[in-house]
């Protein structure tokens, strides 16, 4: 049995919560194909969920690796395409506001996805559920966390990230944003994960 790594993220910015932790939570344990899944919750820190996703990439050892983050004002759930190397964006929840940083001096310009992004979209449209190839992770955290897994793994691995819409619980907070039920979002990423095979 291969293992599958599925990170979320903690609350952030003015998000109370973050559907990305429920999704984690929800397939935590679960088998799906030939893929054991172990979750896991990363801080929405510049310098610490970068050491984290270094840390679970050599405790885990996992034989694929797909990063989940809140894209509040999507309507879809969309793949990334590809991470580039700055970061830059408004304050992490240290405290931390970096502007044009580099986040790291021996890596490429970018990285690419190594995961069937175009199959995970096509699969989702498939079974009703708005999707999209996104060419943009922005250059915040993260686009960080992606550009960190496709710096260490090089692809050796499926690895990357994929941004997912707000849950109707978050959008009852927000206001007038695009959101899916969590029941929706669970059963996306299934999806996305069942291409993986």
């Amino acid at each position: 049995m291969k293992k599958l790594l599925v990170t979320g993220f903690e609350p952030f910015l003015h998000f109370t919560l973050n559907p990305t932790a429920e999704v984690a939570a929800a397939l935590d344990g679960e088998t799906i194909g030939q893929y054991q899944i172990v979750s896991k919750v990363l801080p929405v820190e510049f310098v610490a969920a970068q050491k984290h996703i270094r840390a679970l990439l050599i405790e885990e050892k996992p034989d694929a690796v797909i990063a989940l983050g809140l894209a509040g004002g999507r309507s879809k759930i969309t793949p990334e395409r590809i991470a580039i190397n700055v970061m830059d964006g408004p304050k992490d929840n240290s405290g931390h506001t970096p502007i044009d940083e580099v986040i790291a001096e021996d890596g490429a310009d970018g990285y690419f996805s190594t995961l069937p992004i175009r199959a995970m979209v096509n699969r989702l449209k498939e079974a009703g559920y708005p999707a999209a190839i996104s060419n943009t992770a922005g250059a915040y955290v993260c686009n960080l966390v992606m550009y960190t897994l496709l710096h260490e793994t090089k692809g050796t691995i499926p690895a990357g990230f994929i941004h997912i819409p707000a849950s109707h619980h978050l959008a009852i907070e927000e206001g007038k944003v695009p959101s899916w039920s969590q029941a929706d979002l669970n059963a996306a990423i299934k999806l996305c994960i069942e291409t993986l095979v």
